[in-house]
């Protein structure tokens, strides 16, 4: 008798409501992936990664996601477009109707938790429809030891049913797929989708509340790492700011690329298992780590290959410009025992400013520091639509408006505190443009912005001389080492400097038209910390 038959037998799903089903529990990554492949809903790559496509979603739908508003969230929750109210017995409805649908079927569940450090494990069970989505939360989220499941208490659920599709008129869903939290029930409900990206960031927004609300501690959409010295660093950016590539140094440990918890007690741990990272474009010279951590028990999702081959074309974006791969941080080699750091003492807010404005690094007072957190701005190139030709702001509060249940003003001051208590340095990194906007300058050099990091965590700015930008009020290194000096004062790279003048204050128009709505929550320091545009 294998293993998984006698986990098989000692599991039932019926206080879900799933009645009669064939479980199959806590399935090894190896044997999810082969019944993936024997039921024909993947296949192998070159590298013995497990190749799927997630069908008609291949990213999150945000309009689709909700929080059912009760006693818990009510009150504490920012209501809006982001954090959209459902109904609790709307909930319970279609909460039954998807454990009905998922009864007398085989189904997958997984026994795992989330948040490294100990003293905040949260457990969460997982029951897919699929072997593929279980194989992503194999990877993404913490494994537990046999040891430790036989008196495993699940404190949050998760079920995921891609092929279940709502009925809008009846179920209070704007259309056939949703991803609904109900903080009461502790359940994460998702149908209609088969991205497995909304398992993932279901339990992180989750997380997002009851950590601040409940635990007092932040939770951060960040990539972490340690240097020799123990000292902590905290990158923040979105999607294409280079969160991933920037945090993975040779020189220091990787805690996690992408969700983490500040606590108390100064230490930051991952939430996560796993890695999920983009593979649009992605060469081993570039990305070495990703690159190489694609092998058996990884999981792609929407690629496509080379024709006639197995070999992956990492520069078609035929499906998706969202390509994707999942693997258990064990992939990469110079990865921090236990998933936590202690000791941070530099924060990197990253933007890819295709303006060409920001310098490639800045010195941030802890107000403006809470001002770019909350702004949490990046701006995309212009796009292919016709009569786009300008870059377009992008602004994400928090550098992860989707995931934030409650106020940006509330992580902010929480982070201004923390940023006090640790003395930490919060640097701006422009990974953008330089000498110009998208179409006349070029991005800046990889191997500048890694030396301008580098110098960063080992004090070398600390006795630099600093002048404070024109309009945006902070504070630009005048030398760096292996970085040369024109290119630190953005002003100087571009020939116009009329038009520089006049594009930075357009730029901080934007960026005061965006906090507008954040003002009336704002404190004074956080206010203060706003770009100049009289």
């Amino acid at each position: 008798m294998d293993s998984h038959t006698v986990f098989t037998q000692s599991i039932s799903l019926k206080e879900l409501g799933i009645e009669n089903a064939k479980v199959r529990y806590q399935l090894s990554a190896d044997e999810l992936h082969a019944i993936t492949l024997q039921l024909g809903q993947g296949v192998e790559n070159s590298t013995g990664a497990l190749a799927i496509n997630t069908g008609e979603f291949t990213g999150r739908s945000p309009q689709d996601r909700f929080i059912v508003k009760d006693s818990i969230t009510e009150d504490q929750v920012w209501w809006g477009n982001v954090n959209i109210p459902f109904d609790p017995t709307a909930f319970e409805k279609l909460y039954n109707k998807v454990t009905q649908f998922l009864s007398n079927k085989e189904v997958f569940v997984r026994d795992s938790y989330v948040c490294s450090d100990a003293n905040y494990r949260l457990n969460v069970r997982v029951v897919t429809e699929t072997a593929w989505s279980n194989l992503f939360c194999y990877n993404m989220f913490l494994r537990p030891e046999e040891s430790e499941l036989a008196n495993f208490t699940p404190e949050w659920t998760v079920v995921c049913a891609p092929s279940f599709m709502a009925d809008p008129a009846v179920d209070g869903t704007r259309q056939s797929n949703f991803a609904i939290l109900d903080f009461t029930k502790k359940i994460a409900l998702i149908g209609g989708t088969g991205y497995t990206g909304e398992m993932k960031k279901g339990i992180f927004s989750a997380l997002n509340f009851i950590l601040p609300v409940f635990k007092n501690t932040l939770p951060m959409h960040c990539s972490a790492n340690v240097g020799e010295a123990g000292d902590t660093a905290i990158f923040f950016g979105l999607s294409g700011t280079g969160k991933t590539t920037l945090s993975a140094d040779p020189a220091r440990k990787l805690i996690g690329d992408d969700e983490h918890g500040w606590t108390a007690e100064n230490t930051v741990f991952n939430f996560e298992g796993g890695c999920y990272a983009k593979v649009i474009n992605l060469t081993e010279e570039n990305e070495p780590d990703i690159f190489r951590a694609i092998k058996k028990g990884a999981l792609l999702e929407n690629v496509v290959f080379k024709p006639g081959t197995n070999e992956v074309d990492y520069d078609d974006v035929s499906i998706t410009q969202n390509t994707r791969v999942s693997y258990p941080i064990t992939h990469i080699d110079n990865i921090q025992p236990g998933s936590i750091g202690h000791n941070p003492k530099n924060i990197f807010f990253l933007t890819a400013d295709s303006f060409g404005i920001l310098p490639p690094i800045s010195k941030l007072t802890p107000g403006q520091a809470a001002y770019h957190f909350i702004s949490g701005y990046t701006a995309k190139v212009a796009g292919t639509e016709a009569g786009v030709t300008e870059p377009q702001p992008n602004f994400s509060a928090c550098f992860g408006a989707p995931f934030m249940p409650l106020h940006p003003t509330r992580y902010a001051e929480m982070l201004t505190k923390k940023m006090k208590d640790a003395d930490v340095k919060v640097w701006l990194i422009n990974t953008g443009w330089t000498g110009g906007a998208y179409g006349t300058g070029t991005r800046m050099k990889l191997k500048y912005t890694r030396a301008m990091i580098t110098a960063a965590l080992n004090g070398e700015l600390d006795n630099v001389e600093f002048k404070n930008h024109a309009v945006f009020g902070i504070a630009k290194p005048q030398s760096c080492p292996n970085v040369p000096a024109e290119i630190l004062n953005p002003r100087n790279t571009w020939e116009d400097k009329d038009l520089y003048d006049k594009k930075a204050i357009e730029l901080a128009q934007k960026f005061k038209a965006n906090f507008a709505k954040f003002e009336e929550f704002a404190n004074a320091e956080i206010l203060a910390g706003a770009p100049i545009t009289e």
